[in-house]
């Protein structure tokens, strides 16, 4: 069985799992429309996704856990399948595309794709709607407190480093 992780606010605990967020505003691998749950194979890459995302770092955040079994199929998408520039902005539309590509094919719950920020590590994007996810058990949120370090760094960056 893999754990992967989901992180949010308390806020959105409940509904953490819907797809809900990524339906709404579209997200790297997947077009508005299309829900998804994003979720990353480690805590601390779950961590620095969101930091590339969040205008603001939060202090609390929570960390839940998903279990997928290891008989569950997965659409596996390889760094070398991408073209260079696949980590730019400018590539977001052909990796959206991909993602679409994954949904209306309906083949798996999972996609399985290299981390933009971290090109070793994987994220796994999860399709709620597929009949494969009931499958995928969903663990109990953990509070996390974001390290204090973190928020200095990042402040002192952004006050000290225009070309950041």
């Amino acid at each position: 069985m893999r754990t992967v992780w989901r992180i949010t606010t308390a806020r959105f605990v409940n509904s953490a799992f819907s797809g809900e967020g990524a339906r709404r505003y579209g997200g790297r691998w997947n077009p508005k429309g299309w829900p998804v749950v994003y979720t990353a194979e480690s805590q601390s890459l779950a961590l620095l996704e969101l930091m590339v995302q969040d205008a603001a770092l939060r202090a609390h955040y929570v960390f839940i856990p998903a279990y997928i079994p290891d008989a569950l199929a997965q659409t596996v998408i390889e760094v070398q399948d991408l073209p260079s520039d696949w980590r730019t902005l400018g590539a977001r539309d052909m990796l959206q595309a991909l993602g679409l590509a994954w949904l209306k094919g309906g083949q798996t719950a999972i996609l399985n794709v290299p981390s933009a920020v971290v090109p070793g590590e994987r994220n796994f994007l999860l399709n709620p709607n597929h009949p494969d996810f009931a499958q995928i058990v969903i663990g109990e949120p953990q509070d996390f407190q974001v390290d204090i370090r973190l928020l200095r760094n990042l402040n002192a960056r952004d006050a000290e480093q225009g070309d950041w």
